[in-house]
């Protein structure tokens, strides 16, 4: 029997033994994302049944995108990206009274500068909304909107130590607590949306994110108990190890920057395309963001950790195998996905149609999410390919690529939201055959090219960091990623074309309904298109299904074969 357990077959060498732990994290964040999506799916067919695309919406929307940008850019990603690499550092080497005291210095830190911003901003936000951010706006949404960028700013400081604690738990490869804290988020949300929405109206929602935030934090002690955190109120501003950090935050500062500036400029153009724009493009966001968060974030915040540890030993081998593998399991999630959302958004979208949120609203939202679809996989794939940058402690190449990017998306925005441009773009070269993006920007309004053009920014991003990791790395197995693309688009096109065939068939025989006949129409198309895609893949052989379930199932055989 003991021979039989010392198989050297049964004995997983560090490779695959480091991915059924990765898959083990991924399963787990994953499934924490879906719990806090099916949370914020429940506050959206609330609210879009309250205000639907309408004008106080609009102020919520924008009232976010400052205390939101303060939040991304001083303790947010780019923090994490900083501060995960040297925490880790410190207890790779064992330190553990170096690394809570990098910890407390960067907290007081982070908390004190966010402190200052969120003031300034608190007194300046009427000025802010009507000059920046939405001066579309009448005089009462200004003040709306400047009441609820006050109460969000609350929010926003307890983000810069919540966010602080999630790195600290991921640095100990814990990814539990961290997973629940977005849900936690939800939760709060949700509290506002049914308690106090009905008495304070929009004010409700806001508040309900304050309470989030709380509980963001608070999910997170019980973690940070555990692994014995020390902190202390001091502040050393001539601490070396901070400005290494501050120095590793200043280029994905800047890059996140760049992308929250795309957002408050899109937001600026849709403030002028009239009332519901800026809800649309919203609502079109944060339905992509549904697939993209369980897929993209989900996985960059897993391999992310083990990234940096492979670039602190130099090994340039297994980091491409890492990226490589991760980025084709992106894939081949979101191809399907994005078409999904195409053939199957515009019922999905339906199912919100009541109250405030009409017809009308639903096919300026469909519009706008179709649009997005190409950002549902470039912006997945982004979330894998930048930390291979920050896992080298590289922040100021994946800035480059974001400035490239937003050149790009500020262009496309002013051009694609203006229909007499789109116009004028295709009657100076016919040779160029643009019609179909013509025909589509058209028919579906001003606001979806807001969209495209975001997507577009991303994918140049995208491509640009490939490129560079390709030389950097000596290659990023680019072979293996194309062959797992086509085979991808391939298996994603035939389930676009069984969900389309079974539209039709339902339509003929039972025809359209209510909420219940669209909801079993949905699974159907959905039930089917997902059969449909995984009898192509694996009539395509696509490797990586294969690799999927030896991670899942292997330890099991390796059991049965020890009985």
């Amino acid at each position: 029997m003991s021979e039989q357990i010392q198989e050297p077959e049964l004995i997983p060498n560090d490779a695959s033994h480091r991915n059924r732990q990765l898959a083990r994290s991924t399963v787990i964040v994953m499934v924490a994302f879906a719990v806090a999506k099916v949370i914020s799916l429940a506050q959206t067919v609330i609210i879009a049944q309250v205000f639907g695309v309408g004008s106080e919406w609009d102020s919520f929307v924008t009232a976010n995108r400052i205390p939101e940008l303060i939040f991304t850019l001083i303790s947010g990603g780019a923090l994490a990206h900083a501060f995960i690499p040297i925490f880790s550092s410190y207890l790779a080497h064992d330190d553990k009274p170096g690394a809570w005291r990098v910890a407390t210095n960067v907290i007081n830190f982070i908390f004190s500068v966010t402190f200052i911003v969120s003031a300034v901003v608190f007194f300046a936000a009427p000025w802010l909304v009507e000059h920046v951010v939405a001066p579309g706006f009448t005089p009462e949404q200004v003040a709306t909107t400047a009441q609820l960028m006050r109460i969000l700013l609350i929010s926003t400081l307890i983000f810069s130590v919540s966010g602080i604690c999630m790195g600290i738990l991921q640095s100990h490869n814990h990814f539990l607590l961290p997973a629940l804290a977005p849900i936690m988020f939800d939760v709060g949300i949700l509290i506002g949306v049914i308690f106090l929405l009905p008495s304070l109206g929009v004010v409700g929602i806001s508040m309900g994110a304050v309470l989030g935030a709380a509980m963001h934090f608070g999910i997170q002690v019980p973690g940070l108990i555990y692994y014995r955190a020390r902190w202390r109120p001091y502040l050393n501003l001539t601490d070396p190890v901070l400005w290494r950090v501050i120095r590793l935050m200043l280029p994905r500062v800047a890059g996140l920057g760049v992308f929250s500036l795309n957002f408050l400029v899109m937001n600026n153009i849709a403030s002028r395309l009239g009332t519901g724009s800026v809800s649309a493009l919203d609502w079109g966001w944060r339905l992509m963001q549904i697939p993209q968060t369980l897929i993209g974030t989900a996985i960059g915040t897993v391999v992310f950790p083990s990234l940096a540890a492979l670039s602190e030993v130099g090994d340039e081998s297994g980091k491409r195998t890492l990226m490589s593998g991760a980025l084709r399991f992106i894939l081949i999630s979101s191809i399907p996905s994005a078409v999904g959302l195409i053939v199957v958004g515009r019922p999905i979208i339906s199912l919100l149609e009541r109250g405030a949120f009409d017809a009308s609203a639903s096919a300026l939202v469909y519009s706008t999410l179709t649009a997005f679809t190409l950002g549902l996989i470039v912006h997945s794939a982004l979330e894998v390919v930048a930390r291979s940058f920050y896992a080298d402690k590289d922040t100021l190449t994946p800035l480059w690529a974001a400035l490239g990017g937003a050149t790009i998306n500020l262009v496309l925005s002013y051009v694609l939201s203006n229909v007499s441009y789109v116009e004028q773009l295709t009657a100076y070269n016919t040779a160029i055959n643009l019609w179909p993006i013509k025909g589509f920007l058209l028919e579906q309004g001003n606001v979806s090219g807001l969209a495209l053009a975001n997507s577009l920014g991303v994918m140049f991003e995208v491509l640009f960091l490939l490129w560079i990791l390709r030389r950097r790395w000596h290659g990023i197995q680019e072979n293996t990623l194309a062959m797992a693309i086509v085979k991808t688009v391939i298996a994603s096109l035939i389930m676009a074309l069984v969900v389309i065939v079974v539209e039709i068939l339902w339509m003929q025989f039972i025809g359209q309904g209510g909420t219940i006949l669209t909801i079993g129409q949905i699974g159907v198309q959905v039930v089917l298109g997902g059969l449909a895609f995984l009898a192509a893949a694996f009539a395509l052989r696509m490797q990586e299904l294969n690799d999927l379930l030896d991670i899942v199932f292997r330890r099991q055989r390796g059991k049965l074969k020890a009985a």
